[in-house]
């Protein structure tokens, strides 16, 4: 994999975490099931938010890890509904590491699709409500 430097979007991030020693191997390399973690907890805030209350990840349609992260590394997470359904949501995420502050550099690391289901208190499916219009 060659690191392909890239700048961050535009937009404001989801979440941003600093990789830690704890989220590592023993050669500063962070675990994928870490960036997993992260993403899903990315990708439920914006689901959340338009579900109007809680929701659960019923499958990881895409991962793909484009690029390692490593120990130090300033983790920036987007995610974004593209697609919402009669009781699901949708979310694409696209993760940004920003790494090494000698020579500064950003490169994408991760792209992930996942689908969250609304649930209601008793963690049944209900309907996901209409999107609410600013006049």
């Amino acid at each position: 994999m060659s690191e392909q430097a890239t700048t961050l979007p535009s937009r404001h991030a989801t979440l941003r975490v600093v990789a830690m020693p704890g989220d590592c191997n023993i050669t500063g390399d962070v675990f994928g099931g870490w960036v997993m973690a992260q993403v899903d907890i990315a990708g439920s805030i914006p689901a959340v938010s338009r579900a109007r209350g809680r929701v659960a990840t019923v499958a990881v349609n895409s991962f793909v890890f484009k690029q390692p992260l490593f120990l130090g590394d300033l983790v920036s997470f987007y995610a974004d509904i593209v697609k919402v359904g009669r009781t699901s949501l949708t979310v694409n995420v696209e993760v940004y590491a920003q790494r090494d502050p000698v020579k500064p550099t950003c490169v994408k690391v991760t792209e992930a699709t996942l689908t969250y289901v609304a649930v209601s208190e008793d963690r049944k499916p209900r309907e996901v409500p209409a999107a609410e219009t600013n006049m």
